[in-house]
């Protein structure tokens, strides 16, 4: 038997992986997938303002971090509202898309504003101060797309088949596949989006950060303007999933079977499921203290919320995992705390970012080419950990991901004490502050996205027939509600350690405030530290719980 070359048995098993773990996926994709990919590409989307934003509110805006961390906390909020909102989708299923074309049109105002800002400052100014616009503007936003997103996260699981195309049904374990495939292929739809705008950016914010203030405005305002195309995907989704469905009913029809049976194949339930007061009850009280606390300015309003909305969401998970059976209530709830203590880690805040962009020189092309970096090859690392998703516990891949995260959150660390001179140095400038940020970037962006795949699936296919929507969303608030902890956690952080930069009158064009970055570094070794030590001791704790098989 000859065995064959080194090279072509290497460019073989090559073959054989990108046919296992990337053209494999393109196989499996489904015309029914494509709605619900388009309302989360339109989430992905959203990120095109991301740049201009951060140095909008840098340039013109007197915002201190802590507050900034504090307007992050009620800008998740509205995610926590996903409970009421998934029962309402199960409620009006055959009506759902309406919430979509309401969120659409909520993110529409709140990028007009911004337009307006840009275009009619005086004009906006007269009304309310710039200030109270921004915060409008960026509250608005997550309302619309919380409303899109309770709604594809019910079309994903609408979106995987229950019988084939002549009507016979399918087996478990094939539709267990495809909601593992439906889960990665939203988290690819909304990472391309990210990838499309960092590339927009690259070309859009070249040079901006040499032009006079009138002319980086009016390219700020090009890409608020180019922004409108987000809530336009998102409709188009919906209107493309009611032709889809009506071409099945006609091929269904044309077989033979009656409207109801044709319903019945493809997962249109006739009859609603009872309306569940406590959860439509639970989230109009949760909705009720959220805007007296916030409109009255109660001090510790974001903890109250919090407490309350934790308090809401774990009796509706306790509720409907009850439906399980204990094994299966046992995995859920051990993964949803895992993934809630992974997410709910402090960062450093905005101070960080206005550092690299002061002290670093990091403008506004440099960090869109960042963006475009991490996004990409987050994309690529979807892929490529593909099969370490679905062959390791969950428990196992946050204690990888803390790891890894916490070994590449040293590079900005040592930047800050002059690392980024050091290595320049001794290279003759190549390893500069630029070169490590890059490399940083290339290695931890696949990171973030790879611990919500397989809590998603699971999810998808743990969900109830006639409460899929509700049971999503109950599963999804809980998850979210942890980047609200987050954002309290970064607001103390940001309390404790207090990180400022330069702001000046925009009339006189004094500086009212210095840049003080000296206690940034203490801020990063502390929030770096919390994040390993914190995550590895909920899986031990979990690994000691009958919650162990998570």
């Amino acid at each position: 038997m000859t065995t064959p070359p080194p090279s072509i048995g290497f460019i073989a098993a090559v073959g054989r992986w990108l046919d296992a773990n990337i053209f494999a996926l393109g196989r499996e994709m489904r015309l029914s997938y494509l709605p619900p990919l388009m309302v989360y590409a339109a989430a992905g989307i959203s990120g095109l303002t991301g740049i201009v934003g951060t140095f909008y509110v840098k340039e013109r805006l007197g915002l201190s971090a802590e507050f900034l961390a504090a307007l992050g906390f009620w800008m998740m909020l509205p995610w926590a509202l996903k409970m009421p909102l998934g029962h309402l989708v199960d409620l009006v299923w055959r009506w759902k898309g309406l919430l979509v074309y309401l969120g659409a049109g909520l993110i529409t105002v709140s990028l007009l504003i911004m337009i307006g800002l840009l275009s009619h400052t005086d004009a906006m100014r007269a009304i309310a101060t710039v200030e109270a616009w921004y915060v409008t503007a960026a509250l608005l936003a997550p309302i619309g797309y919380v409303l899109q997103d309770v709604v594809a996260d019910a079309m994903t699981v609408e979106a995987v088949p229950r019988t084939d195309e002549y009507g016979q049904p399918l087996a478990l374990d094939n539709r267990k596949s495809m909601h593992v495939t439906m889960q990665t292929l939203g988290r690819v739809a909304i990472i391309s989006g990210g990838v499309l705008v960092s590339v927009m950016n690259v070309f859009l914010l070249q040079g901006v950060g040499e032009l006079p203030e009138a002319e980086k405005a009016a390219t700020y305002l090009s890409v608020y303007e180019l922004a409108l195309i987000i809530p336009l995907v998102s409709v188009f989704g919906v209107l493309f999933a009611t032709w889809l469905r009506r071409r099945d009913m006609a091929r269904f029809a044309a077989l033979g079977h009656s409207r109801e049976e044709c319903e019945a194949l493809l997962g249109v339930d006739s009859e609603p499921p009872p309306v569940n007061w406590w959860i439509l009850g639970g989230g109009l009280a949760f909705t009720a203290v959220s805007l007296s606390v916030g409109l009255n300015r109660v001090a510790g309003g974001e903890e109250i919320v919090f407490c309350v909305s934790m308090a809401i969401v774990l009796f509706l998970m306790w509720r409907l995992t009850g439906e399980l059976e204990p094994q299966a209530r046992n995995v859920l709830v051990g993964t949803a705390i895992l993934i809630f203590v992974f997410r709910a880690m402090p960062g450093p805040g905005a101070g960080s970012t206005w550092w690299m962009i002061d002290d670093l020189g990091f403008d506004q092309q440099f960090l869109a080419a960042l963006s475009l970096i991490g996004a990409t090859l987050t994309l690529a690392g979807m892929f490529i950990f593909r099969r370490f998703m679905a062959e390791r516990s969950i428990a196992y891949i946050i204690g990888a991901l803390t790891i890894a995260g916490t070994f590449l959150s040293l590079p900005v660390i040592g930047m800050y004490f002059g690392l980024h001179e050091w290595t320049a140095s001794l290279t003759g400038g190549v390893v500069d502050a630029r070169f490590i940020a890059v490399i940083d970037t290339a290695l931890e962006s696949p990171l973030g996205q790879i611990a919500m795949i397989p809590m998603l699936a699971w999810i998808a296919n743990s969900a109830p027939e006639k409460l899929k929507a509700t049971f999503f969303a109950v599963m999804a608030s809980f998850t979210n509600l942890a980047l609200s902890a987050s954002q309290l956690a970064t607001k103390y952080m940001n309390q404790i350690f207090v990180v400022a930069r330069e702001v000046k009158d925009p009339v006189t064009a004094e500086i009212t405030v210095p840049a003080d970055y000296s206690e940034l570094g203490l801020l990063l070794i502390t929030v770096t530290a919390i994040g390993f030590a914190l995550p590895l001791l909920a899986i031990l704790l979990v690994k000691r719980t009958r919650f162990r098989n998570a």
